[in-house]
């Protein structure tokens, strides 16, 4: 397969977002999707969601910015340069993001592909100034050269590489309604307070007789992560996940980590490894953040892990430590960084339910979470197939 040169502006047309005046409150808060780099990943496909929104005077006011569907979203400012996504509906981005609108005739998956493949070359170009704050303009950003496979294989490459990332996407919903139904099924249950056999039992004070005072210590285990030593090479890249905050944003059980530990690393921190389906709580910086492990694993400091005392605690416990987060940022509130000790948090009040409503809880929980986690290996295989083709499409060395 012959393999030329092209630059990103022919591509397509570029298009430089801006933010609406924020001194004008009728410009946010609509029914427009408002791009910025935080609500794109390094390989986010569709951006389906964002964090800020913008309404329809904002569009009239900025309807040079505003981006059609299928346009490709690449993001140039400091250190998220090169971090990409494809727009699911008319949208605008602000001016941190440069936006390739594909030409008639260009598959715009392909383009976003593409991008991905070369996120290294193009971070190479916006880094690469000196910049304390790098910024990769719209003139440089269209002049970016990237190797591309024959045209008549772009569709192909397209198509082929699709094919995960919409299994993975269609996967991320029944993830999502997954959460939500054990959710719901729990607010339901101790929030409102509408549990099976509810109508028979006398509420006093708010609390339905039979359930009891404790505290968090009193539901299993409290565990506060340890970091090994960094200056100690042969303690990472082993096969035992390293769980950081970050690595539990958005995941309800973590598949995978950014650093994993060798044996020599997890046993030089005594009896802190968490068995399988911890709950782990983030309790420093960004507090509140609840997943579990899917497998033995260890965290950082930033993480309290409660080990259930019985399987029967387990989803209850997650779904309550969920709740906790209004009353965590107040505990550690009133510093530059949000800490909550494993003494403060060992010791918050909960109210528990009796063992037969948490048996009858787990019993149509726990499968839920099961499917969950099948969801999420699929997902992470069908990442490892993608990333694994990509290179060697983009280069011919398999023909699409």
């Amino acid at each position: 397969m012959s393999v030329s040169e092209v630059a990103i502006s022919g591509l397509g047309r570029i298009v430089t977002g801006k933010t609406p005046s924020t001194k004008n409150p009728a410009f946010f808060d609509g029914e427009c999707q408002f791009v910025t780099p935080s609500d794109l990943d390094w390989k986010t496909y569709y951006c389906r969601s964002t964090e800020r929104t913008v309404t329809d005077d904002a569009r009239k006011s900025h309807q040079n910015q505003f981006v059609p569907p299928d346009a490709v979203m690449v993001t140039c400012i400091g250190n998220t340069i090169g971090k990409c996504g494809i727009s699911s509906v008319d949208c605008l981005t602000n001016q941190q993001i440069n936006t390739i609108i594909p030409e008639e005739g260009n598959n715009p998956r392909f383009v976003y592909y593409l991008l991905v493949h070369n996120t290294e070359v193009v971070r190479g170009v916006g880094l690469g100034g000196g910049a304390a704050t790098p910024i990769l303009n719209k003139t440089s950003f269209s002049k970016i050269k990237l190797r591309v496979p024959s045209k008549e294989s772009w569709d192909g490459i397209a198509n082929i590489l699709s094919t995960y990332d919409d299994l993975m996407e269609n996967n991320r919903r029944r993830i999502q309604l997954l959460e939500q139904s054990a959710r719901l099924l729990y607010k339901e249950w101790f929030v409102h307070l509408r549990f099976p056999g509810h109508e028979h039992i006398k509420i006093v004070d708010g609390v339905p007789e039979g359930w009891t005072q404790g505290v968090i210590s009193d539901l299993g285990e409290v565990i506060t992560g340890k970091t090994p030593s960094k200056k100690r090479a042969s303690y990472y890249g082993g096969d035992i996940p390293f769980i950081k905050t970050p690595d539990m944003h958005g995941n309800a059980i973590v598949i995978q980590t950014e650093d994993r530990l060798t044996e020599e690393g997890a046993n030089s921190q005594a009896n802190i490894m968490l068995p399988p389906r911890s709950i782990l709580v983030s309790c420093i910086g960004t507090v509140g953040a609840v997943s579990f492990n899917s497998t033995p694993a260890q965290t950082n400091q930033q993480i309290n892990a409660i080990i259930p005392k019985n399987e029967f605690l387990r989803y209850w416990t997650f779904f309550s430590a969920k709740d906790l987060k209004p009353l965590l940022e107040g505990i550690g509130g009133g510093v530059t960084m949000t800490n909550v000790n494993k003494t403060k948090f060992s010791g918050i009040q909960v109210i528990i339910p009796p063992p037969l409503l948490l048996e009858t809880f787990n019993l149509i929980v726990a499968p839920m979470f099961d499917q969950i986690e099948m969801l999420l290996l699929m997902n992470k295989q069908s990442a490892q197939t993608r990333d694994l083709l990509l290179p060697r499409l983009m280069n011919g060395e398999i023909t699409a």
